[in-house]
């Protein structure tokens, strides 16, 4: 791991965060453990971070936005290094940490997603997808947090014990498109024998 990525976190709040995008002419989203919790409707556990999940191909446009921000990107991963503005990242780069000022603590990571015209495509397989206007969970409008069945995916792929709690509390919520959507990508992507797949049966 990098020194910076040893630099301390101090997390802005989902309120906080919806008044730095308030102006974003790109699509965005709160995602992570925050948007779970707005579905669910109440916490669920401590945050050490924030995510905000943009396209990548808007990554051009969000980094001149954020031209007061001091941002790092994951490149390779497992290290930081500068992202100045007018830089092109390359497109395996997915992760870029933000910060106030040099030195400073962490305040969120923008996750950077991939996208086909209109469509989301997972950057982990192309072939779980979604209209991009499908990607706002549909209770919430400013700030727009991510749909818990996209989330609840990329946390499939290896979950942790603060995944599965997310899982065990959403899944009880979810309606059937969203369950329908979320075992199919999740089969699809890391395969039928993948123990979420299976929790869909007892639920």
């Amino acid at each position: 791991m990098s020194e910076e990525s040893q630099k301390p976190w101090a997390p802005l709040s989902p309120g906080e965060i919806a008044l730095v995008f308030a102006a974003a002419t790109f699509p965005w989203w709160i995602a992570g453990g925050h948007s779970i919790e707005h579905f669910v409707g109440r916490p669920l556990r401590r945050h050490g971070d924030i995510d905000v999940l943009v396209l990548a191909k808007d990554r051009a446009r969000v980094r001149s936005f954020l031209a007061e921000w001091e941002c790092w990107a994951a490149d390779p991963p497992g290290t930081l290094r500068p992202w100045v503005t007018g830089e092109e990242l390359g497109v395996g780069v997915h992760d870029v940490w933000c910060r106030a000022a040099a030195g400073g603590p962490w305040r969120f990571q923008l996750m950077l997603d991939e996208g086909d015209g209109d469509i989301w495509r997972s950057r982990r397989c192309p072939l779980v997808c979604k209209p991009v206007a499908e990607l706002r969970e549909p209770r919430s409008s400013h700030p727009p947090f991510l749909a818990p069945e996209v989330q609840l995916f990329y946390k499939a792929k290896a979950p942790r014990p603060k995944d599965t709690l997310d899982f065990d509390a959403c899944l009880p919520l979810l309606d059937e498109r969203q369950r329908n959507w979320l075992r199919s990508a999740i089969a699809t992507a890391y395969g039928a024998e993948n123990p979420w797949v299976r929790r869909f049966e007892t639920k």
